[in-house]
């Protein structure tokens, strides 16, 4: 049996240029009961340190680094495959939609402002400790026959369909359908496929979220499918259309671990 992560037993990879800031982060993983953490400056130390023994089980990295920013640093990250289902969290004052993008779209387990307080920090661990204990969360999910549920899986990103099939496949989900935008997954379901669950993205080219889960729901055979849209959006007004439209339920990027279980235990 594989054994469980849990806080005081975590490595953490910390990617941080500034020594002050390194401090006040380490010092709150500490009060967490996390003592193992190294410290690196830039993008390049920490592309070469999550490779080396003891391995990190999370990055937290600041979104500026002397030679990269936070987002290039995931993706490449995402982009090795000796690393690529590793844990990253951001922590940054960046608030701007655009400069985040990349993050939430490549899988980070958080984002946290600067300055963050313990509970976001504390919230941010655990949520990656439950994509850690891959064993745990498989068992509390068992009696659903996850196996032999059918998921399709709509998102114009490559790097965010593969970060969001690791977790499902992390849950026990083996049939896993992808398509590259709505048009796409409309095709699939023209063709009479079947699907379980439909977990879609907001903003994707040619058809986008919202106006998928309106096919579905009106010219579709899969009608009362479950649909769960995962996505970044922050637009209120388009918020409440996919509601109108009848989306199942809505989870931001980053996603909580714990919520997606819930939700997808509720679906099923």
């Amino acid at each position: 049996m594989t054994m469980l992560f849990d806080m005081c037993h975590l490595t953490v990879c910390l990617v941080e240029p500034s020594r002050a800031q390194g401090q006040i982060i380490q010092h709150h993983l500490q009060e967490l009961g996390i003592e193992r953490v190294d410290r690196v400056e830039s993008g390049a130390e920490a592309l070469a340190r999550i490779h080396l023994p003891p391995l990190p089980d999370i990055v937290i990295s600041a979104m500026y680094l002397p030679d990269m920013t936070g987002a290039e640093l995931v993706m490449a990250m995402r982009g090795d495959e000796r690393v690529r289902e590793m844990p990253f969290v951001l922590v940054s004052s960046e608030t701007r939609p655009q400069q985040l993008d990349a993050i939430r779209q490549a899988g980070a387990m958080a984002i946290l402002p600067k300055p963050f307080t313990p509970a976001q920090l504390d919230k941010a661990i655990s949520s990656s400790l439950d994509y850690l204990n891959v064993e745990d969360t498989r068992s509390e999910l068992e009696s659903l026959d996850l196996y032999a549920k059918k998921i399709l899986l709509v998102d114009d990103s490559t790097v965010s369909r593969s970060f969001m099939r690791s977790v499902l496949e992390r849950f026990g989900f083996c049939e896993i359908t992808e398509a590259d935008n709505g048009r796409s997954a409309v095709g699939l379901l023209a063709a009479g496929n079947y699907f379980d669950l439909i977990i879609t993205d907001y903003n994707m080219p040619e058809m986008d979220g919202r106006e998928l889960i309106e096919h579905v729901r009106t010219s579709s055979q899969l009608v009362s499918v479950p649909i769960l849209m995962v996505s970044g959006e922050q637009d209120e007004q388009r918020l409440a259309a996919v509601e109108e439209a009848g989306v199942s339920a809505i989870c931001d990027k980053p996603f909580d671990i714990g919520t997606l279980k819930s939700l997808i235990s509720q679906f099923l």
